[in-house]
């Protein structure tokens, strides 16, 4: 007869299989987060190579952001339907598939469009990961695979920028559509070699509250990210915000009415599910918008290459992994109020620090200001996305997972939007009075980017120096002005979620601590 504590430790391990579901599903979430931020370092390339101006080079990576935003909703839904492993290996497919196009097709409206393919298919990835994890996993367990996973989608930007850097030091901007190419073929082949689940249940996909939610998300984003640039007044930016909003009027009433709604809209009134909601989104927000400036400052300002920018980042994985792992147990004792607020005013401290860089900064400057924002980041990744997963049914993991993704993705693109935005027009404010002394031709480049800018420079000869001050000057302030809207952005969240979230932590759906097997209504085989 085996005591108590023979049973807890027993129930403690995890399965062969269990390790190998976890490994394949975190490579595969990290795969789809790298290839968000995995052009950052081939920007100031992509832009000399291609043309591209600073609003194509925003939607060369905010394409694929804003796509995998749209459709991943229903991607979780399809997941619990049809199966999330076979929804998984045909999300990596198309990923793969769309990676390629870029090596054919170099023309900047082709990137955007490739790179909007790819994003259709990373929405059918990042749900199909985290709900199989959540259905084959014992509750007992699920809390520290979530914690795992958790901390590998937060640094798959930093992998993302890393593992671009490698392939640009020694080749083009291309070489990294094919470790993109390469990587999701892979993944696709290793996703074949896990278990299926999916519901034993299958009511039908909500595809009208899928086209709406669709059309909601692009709208909304759509708008954040043109508004700057057009203003408020624009046709286009209010055609689009306008559409957005009633998109969602119209999805929350379909939802509510619906017998089998793709998101039963009254888990927000959950203040657990929407609190984790509202965190996660900040967090992306934060991430991809502070990544799209560093990445760019290191290379520009710094002088760093495309591999030592990205090792100039990876030292924020350390606090994100590590303390991840151990967020969900801190968060079982403190609170999910408490593990948000917290980690949130960490990051916008972190923000408002790396605000003040400026053109003469040292990279140890720019270090402990981003350390600072990573274990913010920690505290508060793995404790969101384990609030939404616990407020939601098992059967339901699926489109619970969506949310999460959406969130992220959502955030992430608004904060590239953001981030992309004011940086732009601040360097466009603040080198417009050296434009005049500039010859013609040479003028709408140097107002296009700072890469354009330094480029031209390289061409003239030291004669160019003024102009390259200039244009850095108004670079690193158009930087900071975006950095501190982020920091400005995150500390309002802050407030609102120390009102909204609640003091303890939700716990999962219908299991208990005790619990050791899968959820009874997923079928796992």
């Amino acid at each position: 007869m085996h005591s108590p504590q023979q049973t807890i430790t027993e129930s403690s391990r995890w399965t062969r299989a269990e390790w190998w579901m976890l490994t394949v599903s975190c490579l595969a979430v990290a795969l789809v987060v790298a290839a968000m931020a995995a052009l950052y370092s081939a920007l100031p390339e992509i832009a000399v190579e291609t043309g591209a101006t600073q609003a194509q080079l925003t939607w060369i990576v905010d394409g694929y952001t804003l796509v995998l935003a749209c459709l991943v909703l229903p991607a979780g839904a399809i997941g619990d339907r049809y199966g999330r492993r076979a929804v998984l290996v045909i999300g990596l497919a198309i990923f793969t598939i769309a990676s390629a196009l870029p090596l054919l097709l170099s023309d900047p409206a082709w990137l955007i469009a490739a790179r909007a393919i790819a994003g259709a298919g990373a929405a059918l990835v990042m749900p199909s990961t985290l709900s199989i994890l959540t259905a084959g996993f014992a509750a007992v367990h699920r809390g520290r695979a979530v914690g795992v996973w958790a901390g590998v989608a937060g640094s798959g930007a930093v992998l993302g920028i890393l593992g671009a850097g490698v392939l640009l030091e020694r080749w083009s901007w291309v070489s990294v559509f094919v470790g993109l190419t390469a990587a999701g073929a892979l993944l696709a082949a290793l996703a074949c070699t896990i278990a299926e689940s999916s519901q034993h249940d299958h009511p039908p996909v909500d595809w009208v509250g899928a086209a709406a939610a669709a059309v909601a998300v692009a709208g909304i984003v759509f708008a954040t990210i043109e508004f700057p640039a057009r203003g408020w007044a624009d046709p286009i930016v209010l055609a689009s915000a306008g559409a957005g909003m009633l998109a969602t009027a119209f999805f929350i009433l379909i939802e509510l009415r619906s017998s089998a709604p793709l998101l039963d809209v009254r888990l927000f009134a959950k203040r657990g599910f929407s609190a984790g909601s509202l965190s996660v989104a900040i967090q992306f927000l934060v991430t991809f918008g502070v990544f799209l400036l560093l990445v760019q400052y290191l290379q520009l300002i710094l002088g760093y290459g495309p591999l030592a920018s990205a090792l100039g980042l990876v030292p924020m994985t350390v606090p994100l992994i590590v303390i991840s792992v151990i967020a969900p147990r801190l968060s079982q004792r403190f609170g999910l109020r408490v593990m948000t607020v917290a980690g949130l005013v960490t990051i916008a401290v972190g923000l408002m620090l790396v605000s003040r860089m400026t053109v003469d900064a040292r990279y140890l400057d720019l270090l402990w200001p981003l350390l600072i924002m990573s274990a913010g980041l920690g505290l508060c990744t793995a404790p969101a996305t384990y609030a939404i997963i616990a407020e939601t049914p098992e059967s339901k993991h699926g489109v619970a997972a969506a949310v999460n993704d959406a969130a992220r993705e959502i955030g992430a693109a608004m904060g590239i939007a953001v981030a992309g935005s004011v940086l732009a027009a601040g360097y466009t404010r603040h080198i417009q009075p050296a434009l005049p002394q500039l010859p013609e031709p040479a003028r709408g480049p140097v107002s296009d980017s700072l890469a354009a800018a330094l480029e031209i420079a390289a061409q003239a000869g030291p004669m160019a120096q003024p102009l390259v001050d200039y244009a850095k000057e108004a670079f690193v302030n158009g930087s900071s002005q975006a950095t501190l809207t982020l920091a400005i952005l995150t500390a309002a969240a802050a407030v609102l979620l120390a009102i909204l979230a609640p003091g303890t932590t939700p716990r999962d759906h219908k299991t208990t601590a005790s619990s050791t097997a899968p959820a009874h209504r997923d079928s796992v085989g």
